[in-house]
């Protein structure tokens, strides 16, 4: 599925670039090699003058080990590795390089799979690191049917406003609890509304849905617009038209989390839809698409 951006298809940076040939236990030993060969070997070296070796300074790896995340997508590079997308706790997005991951006896390929919990291990510092290990977690359910493209939708949203490099362990958290509520099958409606109230929050653009932008609370038999750059308003003639009217009660509901009022999950997925498509600039998501077609969102 196509997340409608380019920066998960980008060619690894030279350093980074796997070789499907590459032998793991061989490249450190010729790198060492090269390291001694381009070594000072003056008589007036410190290590020389005293009889001994140089100390060495600490070498830095970048390497992160057993990183709880998750694979958002993959895509294939040369024959027979992947790079893939992963929503990490204690690093967000990045990308990784699985080298010889499409290879029949690979270790790698039954363990990448979208909405599981996986131990990830990786190393670099570029845009595309390398992926060293991935470890099966488990513990949670698999999705199929509509919780299956609900996930999907959730990833894409994760791709759209998630940048990279950018740690967001509370949207985390709720990640792993929104796949969960869609394993055990509860209403979509409010699952999705719940995940996008979060996901807006920790990406920067905050809901008060309590108190208008006059500092005035929000009352259940209002009528209301929310203004996407100042927050709620009054309704009125003189508003932009295309802002949905909200009853103050949907919003007193959105901010409780309870979509159980038909009416609030009408209006809170009219809502919704209008602000995504704003802070994304009118860029469609596909799964959204897919899911309105099978008026399941």
């Amino acid at each position: 599925m196509s997340d409608g951006t380019n920066d998960a298809r980008m060619m690894p940076p030279a350093d980074d670039r796997p070789d499907d040939d590459f032998d793991a236990s061989e490249r450190p030993v010729a790198r060492a090699a090269k390291k001694r060969a381009r070594a000072p070997s003056s008589s007036s070296s410190p290590s020389s003058s005293e009889g001994g070796s140089a100390p060495r300074k600490p070498r830095s790896d970048f390497r992160i080990a057993e990183q709880p995340g998750f694979v958002l997508h993959s895509y294939p590079y040369r024959e027979t590795s992947l790079i893939i997308d992963v929503f990490s706790r204690d690093h967000g997005r990045i990308a990784l390089v699985a080298k010889g991951a499409k290879r029949p006896h690979s270790a790698l390929r039954g363990v990448l799979q979208t909405f599981q919990p996986l131990g990830l291990s990786w190393s670099g510092k570029g845009e595309v690191r390398t992926l060293t290990t991935a470890e099966w977690v488990g513990g949670m359910l698999p999705l199929a049917g509509d919780a299956l493209l609900c996930g999907f939708y959730v990833n894409e949203l994760l791709v759209k406003f998630c940048a990279r490099d950018d740690a967001h362990p509370a949207l985390f958290n709720h990640y792993v609890l929104t796949l969960s509520r869609l394993g055990h099958d509860e209403p979509a409606v409010q699952v999705l509304r719940s995940f996008e109230r979060v996901l807006l929050r920790e990406t920067g653009y905050a809901m008060n849905l309590m108190r208008t932008v006059a500092r005035q609370p929000v009352v259940p038999e209002g009528r209301y617009v929310f203004d996407p750059d100042r927050g709620v308003r009054d309704a009125s003639d003189d508003l932009h038209t295309q802002w949905p009217v909200m009853s103050g009660q949907t919003f007193i509901d959105m901010e409780r989390d309870d979509y159980t009022n038909p009416q609030t999950a009408a209006q809170s997925k009219t809502l919704m839809r209008f602000l995504l498509n704003h802070y994304l600039g009118g860029t469609p998501l596909a799964t959204r698409q897919i899911l309105i077609d099978l008026q399941k969102l």
